[in-house]
């Protein structure tokens, strides 16, 4: 168990806890809304756009959608089977009422659907709608519309430069008649003129037996104003596409629940146009409450996007990986030497880190960044990555095309032009650079797939100088990574501190699971970083190689990583305990954040977390085959 866990402040609750947020997905964006029925966080028109709502980081003024029952309560919500169609039960004093909330992926177009059905009794519900474009930054021009192809139905268009938003529904109180001379309910607009407004608000009695839909469609204010949908078939339509996607995987029944949820979300966060995968939907979310440590998840890392291939990979679902294959050729082109780490949903190379300083953040921690100044680091083990997620499309059947395997040789090549340079390492230190024994390993890895591609596969390639490479790496390492004093690998060449991403050394197929090395480093890290609860931290922070101030929580990836390892080395038992106290971490709707809090009991960080969620299927991965193995 760790020495010393590092300090954490326990803050004043202020900000709404992310495990009461449900995400929403149509591949294009995904959009946060509370449990009790407030959308906080909202981009617009993809994942990495302005938000449109930021309640999240703020309040709600930054921008809202609330619809809620009056005088009620929620009972129960979940997700309609394996779909992202978010059911939640309300109860009153005069009824109970299910809301439906849900995007539609078949649309091309981003579409927000809002469904509240009467169940028993009558019900009133509330309405606020607060736009804010431009992550609080403009307000938009407000007008009463007719919504087109409704009859005389009135929306509300919102107009702001380059973005609109026409919602229609019951925006009027039942009992208004719109003229000339009145006003929307809860605005200063008069219904013909327009103007800028701060809110809009309504309550709508609805019976037993009766719904009310809303829908907000997002488009751009000089072309054809968008038709709502059907909301039977946009809602028919949205389950059947879930539930098929689903279907083409192989699931085993071990821990199916989290497993297929966790799968729903890697594909939930991977834009349906560009094929690029966000790392999260949000921003700014902070590591440490309170703290400066905050960051904007919404682009495609490499890192992670091979992760998620891979796990999609080994569930059977190659046929749809070729839009990540085709991103990666896109968004790299043909300048392999200036690879990034890390590139917008488009491939966009640009992505530049600022403040803002309006919004004051979750749990007041500030700054609020967005954009990613990391994109433009160095780090050694993302031709790894890359090379071992293309090496698993390539050994289930997925064969290269000549762009492709150019585009691999050309990585091999750039890993040999920057064999000798220092890295920021996985973690996106802040500080100096240094050489990460992980990284390394991911380079010896990523030798390693393009032998093998020739050797296995048929390819042309460089192999003699590859093999060079790979062995002087293999020497190197075991040399310079391993420090014989402590018994361990260490996170730095020369260095005295374990890191938690020595744990995937096994996953590089540079050293086994049961390798005495990899043991002792597995002890090594269980005292330095494991606490009582089995979470695990990424690194000591007190030891001060990230040139960050302040704390963070133990990484939820981080403790997936060393089920993996117990179930991969033979400690099934240790394994299974130590999973199911992290299922515990999971909201009621099975999402996790990038970290947790133990003191406060609360989740941290990005949220949901593609790479907590690529972890925990691994982990559950790791144990089925280890069961089956002892079976």
């Amino acid at each position: 168990m760790a020495d010393a866990t590092p300090t954490i402040k326990t803050p004043p609750r202020r900000s709404t806890p992310l495990e009461d947020y449900a995400l929403l997905s149509d591949l294009r964006t995904g959009p946060l809304v509370s449990r009790t029925g407030s959308i906080d966080w909202l981009c617009l028109p993809r994942f990495d756009s302005p938000a449109v709502f930021a309640a999240l980081l703020g309040d709600p003024d930054n921008g809202r959608w609330r619809l809620s029952v009056v005088g009620g309560a929620v009972v129960e919500r979940s997700y309609r089977g394996d779909t992202f169609i978010l059911e939640t039960i309300w109860r009153s004093a005069t009824g109970t009422a299910k809301v439906l909330d849900f995007l539609p992926p078949s649309n091309r177009r981003a579409d927000i659907i809002r469904r509240v059905e009467c169940l028993e009794g009558f019900v009133e519900v509330e309405h606020d709608l607060r736009v804010r474009f431009s992550y609080a930054r403009v307000l938009p021009w407000f007008r009463p519309v007719t919504v087109p192809g409704s009859g005389d139905e009135t929306g509300l268009l919102c107009t702001a430069g380059p973005e609109g938003l026409l919602i229609s529904g019951p925006l009027l109180q039942d009992t208004t008649t719109p003229t000339q001379d009145d006003e929307l309910p809860g605005t200063d607009l008069p219904a013909a003129s327009g103007g800028i407004a701060p809110r809009l608000t309504g309550t709508f009695r609805i019976d037993a037996g009766e719904h009310r839909d809303w829908e907000m469609t997002w488009f751009r204010p000089w072309r054809k104003w968008p038709r709502p949908d059907d909301v039977d078939v946009a809602l028919a339509d949205t389950e059947e596409f879930w539930t098929n996607w689903l279907a083409q995987l192989d699931l085993d029944p071990l821990y199916r629940p989290q497993v297929a949820r966790s799968l729903l979300v890697l594909r939930a966060l991977t834009h349906v146009e560009t094929g690029g995968i966000a790392a999260a939907p949000t921003a700014s979310l902070p590591e440490d409450f309170g703290g400066s440590r905050n960051w904007d998840y919404r682009y495609t890392w490499l890192r992670d996007a091979a992760l998620t291939v891979e796990v999609l990979v080994n569930h059977g679902l190659v046929k749809g990986a070729h839009a990540w294959r085709d991103w990666l050729i896109r968004a790299v082109a043909g300048d392999p030497m200036n690879l990034q780490i890390m590139y917008g949903l488009g491939g966009e190379r640009e992505l530049p880190e600022q403040e803002l300083p309006h919004l004051r953040g979750y749990e007041n921690s500030q700054p609020v960044r967005i954009g990613n100044g990391a994109a433009a680091q160095y780090q050694a083990d993302v031709t790894g990555e890359v090379m071992l997620a293309l090496a698993a499309l390539r050994d289930a059947g997925y064969h290269d095309t000549p762009y492709s395997w150019g585009l691999q040789t050309a990585l091999l090549e750039y890993t040999i032009e920057n064999y000798d340079r220092k890295d920021h390492g996985i973690w996106e230190m802040r500080g100096d650079t240094h050489y990460f024994t992980h990284g390394r390993a991911m380079m010896w890895a990523a030798f390693n797939e393009g032998i093998r591609a020739v050797e296995l596969h048929g390819y042309e390639g460089d192999v003699e100088v590859w093999r060079e490479y790979r062995e002087r790496l293999y020497d190197e390492i075991h040399e310079r990574g391993w420090n014989e004093e402590l018994q361990t690998f260490t996170q730095t060449y020369g260095g005295y501190e374990v890191d938690a991403s020595l744990l995937a050394l096994p996953h590089t197929k540079f050293i086994t699971p049961d390798d005495p090395r990899m043991l002792a480093t597995v002890a090594r890290i269980e005292k330095d970083l494991v606490d009582e609860g089995g979470l695990v931290y990424r690194y000591r922070t007190e030891a001060g190689i990230d040139g960050l101030k302040g704390d963070e929580y133990p990484f939820l990836i981080c403790a997936f990583w060393l089920v993996e390892q117990y179930a991969a080395s033979g400690r099934i038992d240790d394994a299974r305990r130590h999973m199911d106290e992290l299922l515990k971490y999971t909201t009621d709707l099975n999402l996790m954040a990038e970290e947790y809090d133990p003191d406060t009991g609360r989740l941290a960080g990005n949220f949901p977390q593609a790479f907590s969620h690529l972890g925990l299927i691994r982990a559950a991965d790791a144990i089925s085959r280890a069961v089956r193995r002892r079976e």
